[in-house]
């Protein structure tokens, strides 16, 4: 968290969630987790988690919301949370019940609010102290959002625009679906030629090449034509070559690369659109936005809830594992490349 932030500012702390999550959250249960960096030390916020607050109240899911926020808690050996109900309905009675279920698993809740939306002068309210509240300052002026601003981070208007980034190209998907069956043939017919005279490396070094070709001609923003798609489909259904573009995210064409990805997952379906939005979740994930790689990794596990990659990245976004302990999947990404003669460049994020 920004040391500029005081967390005993319920109305700072508030402003700044649209930063810490990347989107402007609506409906919304948000936690804050509370951690003492040393002996001493001021608590700092360690993880921001937002639920969806129509699911959280439901009872049926209310100990998958628990266990969640214990895992987390417990990880970061946390001293506390904070709480923040973002309703623009009447605050629910089943307010208190998620209060008191994080009270009952030993989470000590260090304080809680209410507020119809995050917006400059919202008021805001104790839900421990209905008389207790105040306004929200200017989240646009929150020193979070400045900070992200100034690191080139988007902060959303809302999740349903973050999600509007992956809804699917019915149009593309249709020009693209029917090409990639002869891709795949054709990709698979040239490999067995190359193995058989002893030259699959190669092969795949080349179908690597023309990826990374793809991922440059991308940078400049021109989207990829349906017969370039189909091949990229058929190209990655390729272990070592998908396996290898893991490591682009630790790289300077990350970026490019992430822009790849959803275009291609937006053009396919099943597994192929699962492939796309897995590497785009773990770009998002490594770089430290959360709330992306949520929704990418969602998309990936609703394509294909089979795909391997994608509920392991899946399940270890929602347990709160920090995004540098998944590091080594990239360098194991630049090692395949290097296997197959590509340097992928310097690991620079």
């Amino acid at each position: 968290m920004d040391p500029r932030l005081r967390v005993d500012q319920p109305g700072e702390l508030i402003a700044a969630l649209p930063a810490m999550l990347g989107f402007v959250p609506e409906r919304s249960f948000v936690v804050a987790v509370l951690c003492r960096p040393s002996p001493g030390a001021a608590a700092a916020i360690e993880a921001v988690v937002r639920f969806d607050l129509d699911a959280v109240s439901d009872p049926r899911h209310r100990e998958q919301f628990t266990e969640c926020v214990e895992s987390i808690c417990a990880r970061e050996q946390a001293t506390g949370v904070l709480a923040v109900l973002v309703e623009d309905r009447p605050i629910p009675a089943h307010a208190a019940a998620l209060l008191d279920a994080l009270g009952a698993t030993g989470i000590g809740v260090r304080g809680a609010w209410s507020v119809p939306a995050i917006a400059a002068g919202a008021r805001y309210r104790s839900l421990f102290d209905p008389a207790a509240g105040g306004r929200v300052p200017d989240p646009a002026s929150s020193p979070v959002a400045l900070a992200h601003v100034l690191d080139g981070k988007q902060i959303r208007r809302s999740r349903r625009e973050l999600t509007a980034v992956l809804r699917p190209d019915r149009p593309l998907g249709a020009q693209v679906h029917p090409r990639i069956g002869p891709a795949v043939a054709r990709y698979r017919d040239g490999l067995s030629a190359a193995t058989r005279m002893g030259r699959a490396t190669p092969y795949q070094r080349g179908a690597l090449e023309w990826v990374l070709w793809q991922i440059a001609d991308a940078a400049s923003g021109a989207p990829r034509a349906a017969r370039e798609l189909a091949r990229l489909a058929a190209t990655l259904r390729d272990r070592s070559v998908r396996d290898a573009m893991y490591g682009l995210a630790l790289g300077d064409h990350a970026e490019a690369a992430e822009q790849l990805w959803t275009q291609l997952a937006r053009a396919t379906s099943g597994t192929d659109r699962a492939e796309a939005a897995a590497l785009l979740g773990f770009s998002a994930y490594v770089r430290g936005d959360g709330p992306f790689a949520g929704v990418a990794l969602t998309a990936a596990v609703e394509a294909d809830a089979d795909h391997p990659m994608a509920v392991l990245l899946e399940t270890s976004l929602q347990s709160g594992l920090r995004p540098e302990r998944l590091r080594s999947l990239a360098h194991c990404g630049h090692q395949i490349a290097a296997d197959l003669g590509v340097d992928l460049g310097p690991i620079a994020r």
